[in-house]
């Protein structure tokens, strides 16, 4: 992957230095995605938007609700559109309630890229591709690791249900898993997460906890493992990865983070859809971004990009 994005670096500052100034300055880029800025996990998907931006000398525009509101995310969609741009990139959590905005961009000619969510409808909607990972399979796959390593009953800590994506997380993770799964409905509020993990850890068949997000689930998530007293018996696995994780992760408290590779899926929908504007050039299928476990081998490598807003 990190030579699939070297290449796709070449390309794109070959293809700008090779393009009409004017072209490539003029040539406008809207994000709308569900998770805000300021979220740990999605400030790294801007990073990369910010950065493809920056090399491909495009005008990008990131948007999201205040809040995670599909209500909010659809007039923000429809915003969009009425001002026309040369692409559109949009994360798509829930289908039914943003797919007619996507469709009205498509209608109306603007190109589509989802990213993050949406893998499974993306096509169905119109958008050119999806860059991301398959929620289902992911969780598959982090259920098989930890069922590999003795993992008997779960919790699966959902920090958004009714969020698609979340929601094939935890399916996807009982598919693997094999054995008994619960699925744990709590806010994204860090003291809640605490709380409720805990409590959940008073039942003693418990021996694993995955969570949905790093920052938001996965540390709040090890606090409460840690606070029950369990973090010697208990295996704490998250998708996506923060620094504080990570360093869980290499001290052995934790037992892996599920690294989507966020960085890749801003930067490379900017690039393609700036390499379409520009010459038409658009990539044939899907992109996946990750899975890619990182455990504890790998944890001490990657704290130092997470700091830094690229893992």
């Amino acid at each position: 992957m990190k030579r699939f994005l070297a290449g796709m670096i070449a390309v794109a500052a070959i293809a700008v230095t090779g393009a009409t100034p004017s072209v490539a300055q003029n040539t406008r880029i809207i994000v709308v995605s569900h998770g805000q800025a300021a979220d740990p996990f999605w400030s790294v998907v801007k990073n990369g938007v910010a950065k493809a931006a920056a090399d491909l000398k495009v005008s990008v525009d990131y948007r999201a609700p205040e809040t995670f509101d599909m209500v909010a995310m659809s007039q923000l969609i429809d915003a969009a559109v009425n001002q026309k741009p040369a692409g559109l990139i949009v994360s798509i959590p829930d289908a039914s309630a943003l797919g007619p905005s996507i469709q009205k961009a498509v209608a109306a000619g603007i190109p589509v890229i989802s990213m993050n969510s949406g893998s499974d409808v993306s096509k169905k909607l119109g958008a050119l591709l999806h860059v991301g990972q398959d929620e289902f399979d992911a969780g598959k796959a982090a259920g098989e690791k930890l069922a590999s390593m003795g993992g008997k009953v779960g919790v699966c800590v959902n920090h958004e249900v009714g969020n698609v994506a979340l929601d094939l997380r935890c399916k996807g993770f009982a598919e693997g898993f094999k054995g008994k799964v619960t699925v744990l409905p709590v806010s994204n509020d860090p003291t809640e997460i605490r709380s409720k993990v805990k409590a959940a850890l008073s039942d003693a068949s418990v021996d694993t906890v995955m969570a949905l997000s790093a920052s938001l689930g996965g540390e709040p998530t090890l606090a409460g493992v840690k606070e029950a007293g369990k973090i010697a018996t208990v295996r704490v696995a998250t998708f996506d990865l923060s620094a504080n994780f990570l360093k869980a992760i290499a001290a052995g408290e934790a037992a892996f983070g599920i690294d989507q590779q966020q960085f890749l899926q801003g930067y490379l929908p900017v690039a393609f859809l700036a390499l379409n504007a520009q010459y038409g050039l658009v990539p044939g299928g899907n992109v996946p971004s990750g899975p890619n476990l990182v455990t504890k081998e790998k944890a001490a490598q990657v704290v130092d990009l997470s700091a830094k807003g690229i893992r």
